[in-house]
């Protein structure tokens, strides 16, 4: 492709759009570093923990590492095709979204080295449903955008990574770090990084609801309905491995977890993006664009 113009010295960035309003807020915020926690007392929460208690923690922080490497992975074809279309606002904040993934995948492999004592070996602890999510259903749904830059594919991935992998597996994820930590008060550490990860991924949320979004109105009903099959059919399997995950402790869960209250905090955050994406279908493409103005890291969105 022969490049005729560059946007920045033709019309200057466009501070207006919400793209650029995360990619201020990631400045700001997104320049935590992970070996900068100091994860010395929960070395010693960990070594106080019952061998079930652990088994747990262990259990959650193998996915979230594999799940933050998959993602880290997985990502590039997007803000390859954001580059292509000329969006170099998104381009810019999804430049953000790469580093910042690529420093959850540190932390946890940090965590899991210095507290657990871990170097590797805990692949038994992906349930079938994570492995179809992450071993199948989020590569095909990424790497299709490096041969089809189509709206469609575009709403499979973003549905995908950001709906799915984030918006209902990961904060699921945070979810249960919070209700066991800090109930028990436990793992300083590790409840720091959690919350950093957390404020990366509610502006990674925010774009994906964005995305999905301005798809929505510029293309109308036909992406919408892409974005309904595919969030609806993905749901099946993230509740499954939420379950799932769980299931081997029998019904004396460490820490008191109730598998419900995990279900039920996991199907919320997925219809509370569904319908903010659902109101896509009746705004117009500035609408979406200018007209959205998030609270905190891009909590409107979220």
């Amino acid at each position: 492709m022969q490049r005729t113009l560059f946007k920045t010295t033709r019309h200057g960035l466009d501070d207006r759009l919400f793209p650029m309003q995360l990619w201020q807020k990631a400045k700001q915020l997104g320049t935590w570093d992970p070996r900068a926690i100091d994860f010395s007392r929960d070395v010693g929460d960990w070594r106080r923990l019952g061998e079930r208690e652990r088994d747990l923690l262990l259990r959650l922080t193998a996915q979230f590492q594999a799940g933050e490497e998959s993602v880290t992975y997985d990502l590039l074809p997007l803000l390859m095709v954001m580059a292509e279309e000329g969006r170099i606002e998104e381009e810019m904040f999804l430049t953000s979204y790469l580093w910042e993934e690529a420093k959850h995948v540190e932390g946890f492999s940090y965590f899991l080295e210095e507290v657990a004592g871990v170097h590797g070996g805990l692949e038994h602890y992906f349930t079938e449903p994570y492995r179809q999510l992450f071993f199948e259903e989020q590569p095909r749904a990424l790497n299709r955008l490096r041969v089809d830059a189509s709206p469609e594919a575009q709403a499979e991935a973003s549905a995908t990574y950001q709906m799915i992998t984030e918006g209902v597996l990961a904060e699921t994820g945070y979810h249960a770090y919070y209700s066991v930590l800090e109930s028990n008060d436990i793992l300083p550490g590790m409840q720091q990084l959690v919350r950093q990860i957390q404020r990366d991924e509610a502006r990674h949320i925010a774009y994906g609801v964005y995305l999905l979004s301005r798809l929505v109105a510029e293309h109308g009903e036909a992406i919408w309905q892409v974005i309904d099959a595919r969030m609806n059919t993905l749901i099946t399997l993230a509740v499954q491995h939420i379950a799932a995950s769980l299931d081997p402790y029998g019904d004396d869960i460490p820490f008191g977890i109730r598998v419900e209250d995990y279900l039920d905090f996991g199907m919320a955050q997925f219809q509370k993006r569904y319908r903010r994406i659902e109101k896509a279908r009746g705004q117009t493409l500035d609408e979406v664009c200018y007209g959205i103005t998030p609270g905190g890291d891009g909590a409107a969105l979220t």
